[in-house]
């Protein structure tokens, strides 16, 4: 009989959504969805010290906004629950005292900081690992606080098998006697997760690489348990690029790094979703870059995981957003970007269509649009060195020579037929009367409007989205700017 698969992310709210996370996330739901399986989300709140409290709502909202919806969990429901922690006390309790009653595990009455240093590699000298049952029995009795800690075997190996890495050997001697209950009765990390991977039947665990050393000590708990191993994954971390041309590990230095922050950014759920996707994963059989959720759940499989760091690229997020603004609808964009453009897109209220149809096209972000469209509400200080274009063999002096009938002819175009597409018309008529290069003649027009070289449209669309009166006081006083210069 086929198992069924069933994988889980079990994110503490100790924060935002960090892309790495987010990486996790949906590499569990995408294997479980591809293999016909079961997705769960786990609330980790045991941390109380880290714990913030409306990170469940940002964990909430982010799976949501990036389509990755759990079959079970605190929402959903399911048949495994309760599916946070802190909820759960009762069972790791009830666990802690089986492993203790079979020797795989001993209560540590020594000083609190002694007690806390088991949690990693604190040094703890194993003083309670031996007592009687009459030291015991008299420290109980007294009312001592205790830790339970995990019995770890003092020589041989552990070893398990990670479907990146292979086969992962750890001597036994260089693990601690780790707490897996502290005095509070609060389980660690380390002991409720393997206790809840179990009971909510977990076939395989994907999680990020620095668990890799930590994976030793849930391999003997299964087995101290006598319960079935799952499948290990161990994903290799998200680096980020230095202004050395180095790497390191993905940090707020290097730019945004949360789901939120890049949405506040202007980049779209599903372009991060599909980008984040690409960061270790190669789809085989296709050199498809951009996925829809389907299409990403239809191409995955483990085997097109590396286990090489993945470098987290802005660049190639920003390509993958535009791609994205590019196939969307019209309307649907204009909608989107308006509140990027702020009160501009109230002062343009009968040109925005026009500016988001030429915006959509060329951005790489939303909070570019500001930057893009400033030029529409203040004409940029005069720089006479924009006028010269080598391509098209524009100069200064060839625009004080093209500039003038051009105002004149559109001093002479109606209100009511100053449009993109009429304005066109009469200036393309107009080059080729007077026996220009259409460049050559555009160039100028653009700019004395403009202000600037890059422009989210060309000549004659930069005249409609400013209107008549606009346009031709930009294009006086500009040459004017270039007769003095």
């Amino acid at each position: 009989m086929t198992q069924t698969v069933r994988t889980r992310f079990a994110p503490s709210p100790t924060g935002y959504m960090h892309i790495g996370n987010l990486r996790t996330a949906l590499y569990a739901y995408l294997f479980a969805k591809a293999e016909k399986g079961t997705f769960i989300l786990r609330i980790e709140d045991t941390d109380r010290a880290r714990y913030v409290a409306d990170a469940v709502d940002f964990i909430n909202r982010t799976l949501e906004m990036a389509h990755i919806i759990p079959d079970e969990g605190p929402d959903a429901g399911g048949d495994y629950g309760p599916y946070v922690q802190s909820q759960r006390m009762d069972i790791y309790k009830k666990y802690a005292e089986e492993l203790v009653e079979k020797g795989h595990a001993y209560r540590c009455f020594c000083n609190p900081k002694e007690k806390e240093a088991g949690e990693g590699h604190g040094g703890y000298d194993r003083t309670c690992r031996n007592l009687s049952r009459e030291e015991i029995e008299q420290h109980l009795k007294d009312g001592t606080p205790y830790v339970i800690r995990q019995k770890m075997p003092l020589d041989g190996e552990t070893t398990y098998f990670d479907v990146l890495h292979g086969n992962i050997t750890i001597a036994n001697e260089e693990l601690e006697d780790q707490v897996l209950l502290k005095s509070d009765g609060m389980p660690t990390y380390n002991f409720a997760n393997v206790i809840d991977d179990h009971l909510m039947a977990v076939t395989h665990i994907i999680r990020g690489a620095e668990f890799i050393t930590s994976t030793p000590k849930h391999v003997l708990l299964y087995q101290s348990f006598g319960w079935e191993l799952p499948t290990f994954i161990h994903l290799a971390p998200v680096m980020g690029k230095n202004e050395d041309g180095s790497t390191s590990k993905l940090s707020k230095r290097h730019g945004a790094t949360s789901f939120d922050d890049l949405v506040k950014m202007g980049y779209l759920p599903e372009a991060i979703t599909n980008y984040v996707a690409l960061l270790g994963w190669n789809p085989k059989n296709t050199n498809q870059e951009l996925f829809s959720m389907e299409e990403l759940i239809h191409h995955f499989s483990l085997e097109g995981l590396s286990k090489s760091p993945a470098v987290f690229d802005y660049d190639k997020l920003g390509w993958i957003n535009g791609e994205y603004f590019k196939s969307m609808e019209e309307d649907a964009f204009r909608q989107l970007a308006r509140p990027f453009a702020g009160e501009l897109s109230e002062q343009l209220e009968e040109t925005w269509p026009c500016i988001a149809a030429l915006l959509r096209t060329r951005l790489s972000r939303l909070d570019e649009i500001p930057e893009q469209i400033a030029f529409l509400k203040e004409m940029p200080p005069f720089d006479a060195g924009l006028y010269n274009n080598k391509r098209n063999k524009v100069t200064p002096e060839k625009s004080v020579e093209i500039l003038p009938p051009v105002i004149e002819l559109l001093e002479s175009v109606p209100e009511e037929e100053w449009n993109n597409a009429h304005l066109y018309e009469i200036l393309n008529a107009h080059i080729e009367a007077i026996g220009l290069k259409k460049g050559l003649a555009l160039w100028p027009i653009r700019i004395a409007v403009a202000g600037q070289s890059v422009t989210p449209g060309g000549a004659t669309e930069l005249l409609y989205i400013l209107g008549k009166k606009n346009s031709l006081e930009r294009m006086k006083k500009s040459l004017a700017n270039l007769m003095n210069a």
